[in-house]
């Protein structure tokens, strides 16, 4: 693309038009009552988001937790619907530090998936912890083992987000990966190429960061491979924007191109992507820190051209932290549920729902006003079988300690998430 090409595309994304997908209610605070809140472990302290995956084997979707004050990542092993509302199987998988986010991957192909830890910090590392390939050893912690992902980038990186993505075709599953500070990079590892040798698992940077928050993976302009969609919190590159995958090849180790999403006027977090206004394409909502969700409306398959709207989050709560799109109420539409940080004595926890009649969002209750200062990252799924989609989230400051891991009982009826499909999220 041209500088002018450029210019004009940005001049094009600052244009807010009005959408009825916009308008808020003004109404002072969510309204209804709050939804029975269920711990998954709260036996340690700064629970950091939460990640997914059947690690067992038996249906059901399991939870990868990093806490990040005491120093440990957990794996938790769903025990069913009927003991879902007590405290969960857990395993420490490792002692990390500073632990930001955790996530499973099957990194050495063995059929067993593994877990990474990034840390940021002073310890600025990325741990690998290897589950143990005998029968029955999962839930032993000394079965697992654990290793420092050893790249020339070691010590310089506060590393933030990660998640497993198939990039070159080559050995196993790659790892994506973005740190923050300034030295802040974004790239990926590639996959052990014999087992569990980190020494073969090369880092090559696609991109300069600023804080990372967020990272998917999607084929954004339709040539048939993964390119990832970010949200990156500070810095020159602020704001959402996709690096296009340049394919297999030399060309895929260097740096993938960038195609912004928004202006960068706004501090983004989370983001999640859906059709939020139904038109066949992939819409982003992000949280952004002023208490307000960011609707990037895409407007073609390219990718390239992007429509702004802002939805008001302030609703006497804290500050948006993340995002998740799903069917709450099992009407058929979208509804936007909503974590904050900075919420001592407001609403942490709520959901948005538009209201069609008079073309405005209305906000609800979850969490309540109670408890609960900073939360994390939302995974919407049914937990106690009971047909309707329920939030799990994380809360690290509540007391000094925080309410940990935990869920929150929906009480409205079958919901659906984005896709309408299946209930149980385990990737992105």
């Amino acid at each position: 693309m041209t500088r002018e090409g450029e210019y004009f595309l940005i001049a094009l994304m600052l244009i807010i038009t009005a959408s009825p997908l916009a308008r808020t209610a003004h109404a002072a605070e969510p309204i209804g009552i709050p939804w029975t809140r269920h711990v998954v472990d709260d036996s340690s302290q700064g629970a950091d988001g939460v990640k997914l995956a059947d690690i067992n084997g038996d249906g059901l979707v399991d939870i990868a937790t990093g806490w990040e004050e005491g120093g440990v990542t957990r794996v938790y092993i769903n025990p069913g619907a009927k003991k879902s509302k007590s405290k969960w199987p857990k395993i420490t998988v490792g002692e990390t530090p500073s632990v930001e986010d955790a996530t499973f991957v099957d990194f050495d192909q063995d059929g067993h998936l593994d877990v990474i830890s990034c840390c940021e910090g002073a310890t600025k590392q990325i741990f690998v912890h290897w589950a143990p390939s005998e029968s029955g050893a999962l839930l032993d912690a000394n079965k697992w083992q654990q290793e420092v992902l050893t790249t020339r980038q070691d010590n310089a990186q506060q590393w933030m987000f990660a998640w497993p993505m198939q990039v070159d075709g080559r050995h196993g599953v790659d790892l994506v990966a973005g740190s923050k500070g300034d030295l802040a990079l974004l790239g990926w590892f590639e996959a052990p190429a014999n087992g569990r040798d980190l020494s073969s698992c090369q880092w090559h940077s696609i991109s300069a960061a600023g804080w990372i928050m967020s990272i998917w993976k999607r084929d954004m302009d339709g040539d048939q491979d993964l390119d990832l969609v970010i949200t990156d919190r500070t810095g020159r590159l602020r704001g959402c924007r996709w690096l296009e995958n340049p394919g297999p090849g030399p060309d895929q180790r260097l740096a993938w191109e960038n195609h912004a999403m928004c202006d960068g006027s706004e501090e983004v977090l989370s983001m999640d992507l859906a059709d939020l206004d139904g038109d066949h394409l992939e819409d982003a909502v992000v949280a952004v820190k002023d208490m307000a969700i960011l609707f990037l409306k895409r407007l073609d398959e390219s990718g390239q051209r992007w429509e702004t709207h802002r939805i008001s989050a302030d609703y006497d709560a804290g500050n948006t932290r993340a995002v998740a799109v799903a069917d709450i109420n099992s009407d058929q539409n979208l509804d936007l549920a909503v974590t904050t940080w900075n919420a001592r004595g407001k609403h942490g926890v709520f959901w948005l729902e538009f209201e069609q009649t008079e073309q405005r969002w209305v906000a609800h209750q979850i969490s309540g006003k109670a408890e609960g200062i900073k939360y994390d990252r939302i995974e919407m799924l049914d937990l106690d079988d009971d047909g309707d989609l329920d939030l799990l989230t994380c809360e690290e400051r509540e007391g000094g300690v925080g309410l940990g891991v935990i869920w929150y009982e929906n009480p409205l009826g079958i919901g659906r998430n984005a896709d309408g499909a299946a209930l149980n999220r385990t990737d992105d």
